[in-house]
């Protein structure tokens, strides 16, 4: 087990938390950091560690309003390997929650859903706070 992460999100970086012990994984706001490779290694370096070691099913919950290009590419690395894991007979789904006035958001979520063979909840809602 590796620890969990606590990132306070910024003006241009999301809030991400992971919980072990409940199987989560958040991510809430904007995401257009400098340096992309450097946030998202984390979650992926956790992610990891999580589906080699728990044996609990993974809930992520994302409530992203917008991902530049190299967030885009960071966020479908995280799909990638839970594809991998409910290939392998892992639990994993992931809830999009989205501000229902943002159609871009919208349609991207439903892009990465198309790649994705595990349950995957894109939920509109009101206006939704970073």
């Amino acid at each position: 087990m590796i620890d969990d992460l606590s990132i306070e999100g910024s003006q241009s970086t999301p809030h991400i938390r992971t919980d072990w012990q409940s199987g989560l994984l958040e991510m809430r706001g904007d995401s257009y950091p400098e340096n992309t490779h450097e946030l998202y290694s984390r979650v992926i370096a956790w992610l990891e560690a999580y589906l080699s070691d728990a044996s609990a099913p993974l809930t992520v919950e994302l409530e992203l309003v917008y991902l530049n290009t190299s967030s885009v590419k960071a966020v479908m690395d995280v799909f990638d390997l839970l594809e991998e894991a409910h290939l392998d007979g892992r639990e994993c789904v992931v809830n999009w929650r989205y501000d229902a006035r943002n159609e871009r958001i919208a349609e991207l979520a439903e892009e990465f859903k198309e790649d994705c063979s595990f349950p995957f909840h894109i939920v509109p809602g009101g206006g939704i706070t970073a």
